[in-house]
């Protein structure tokens, strides 16, 4: 009944905020993903909207506009942030928006200042995601293994790992992950099972 108490809850609020739609949808998908999700079903709706919290509060400056490319993951109300932001200014802008969203345990503002990559860098991009999560479906040799816990984000070739894993897990995952073309290098904001990080 709690669960459904903040399921209810969330996609209410959702209907506050701008992009109401798209998280009505999220909050659904985010129901169904929870299943195999190690947070709670709250805890994975309470992310979705904290995706969109910031990115309301990021571009309700009008400096990041369409010059600038901004991708906000969070897991566990740990949030990342990026893309490109254009110029040194604006990423440090960014984490300031960013900072202040309640919600927010931890910020990896990995946003470089550049200009916005092109249509090919993007399409590439979303590609190299797809490879990625593709290649953790063949981490056979961990009992309990499931790829669907891990996000990746992607951003001129640098692949970012989020997740609540174990050790093993998250070695594995970094080992598929440089192994898949065009990849360039492997970030990790991994939260352990254990408690560290």
């Amino acid at each position: 009944m709690k669960t459904m108490f903040r399921t209810l809850l969330a996609l209410l609020v959702g209907a506050q905020l701008a992009g109401c739609a798209a998280l009505v949808v999220g909050g659904a998908v985010a129901t169904g993903v929870a299943v195999h999700d190690r947070r709670s079903v709250g805890t994975v709706i309470d992310d979705n909207v904290l995706e969109v919290r910031v990115r309301n509060a990021l571009f309700s400056d009008e400096r990041f506009d369409q010059s600038t490319r901004i991708k906000v993951n969070a897991h566990n109300g740990w949030v990342l942030m990026a893309g490109e932001a254009g110029t040194p200014e604006l990423v440090e802008r960014a984490t300031e928006l960013a900072s202040d969203v309640d919600g927010v345990l931890r910020l990896f503002n990995e946003l470089a200042p550049l200009e916005r990559v092109g249509f090919s860098q993007a399409g590439n991009d979303r590609l190299v995601s797809g490879r990625v999560t593709t290649s953790f479906t063949r981490i056979r040799d961990l009992p309990g293994f499931d790829p669907t816990r891990i996000k990746v984000t992607t951003t001129r070739g640098i692949v970012y790992l989020q997740g609540l894993v174990t050790e093993a897990e998250a070695e594995a995952a970094v080992e598929q992950a440089r192994a898949v073309r065009g990849v360039e290098r492997v970030i990790t904001m991994f939260e352990f099972k254990n408690g560290s990080a």
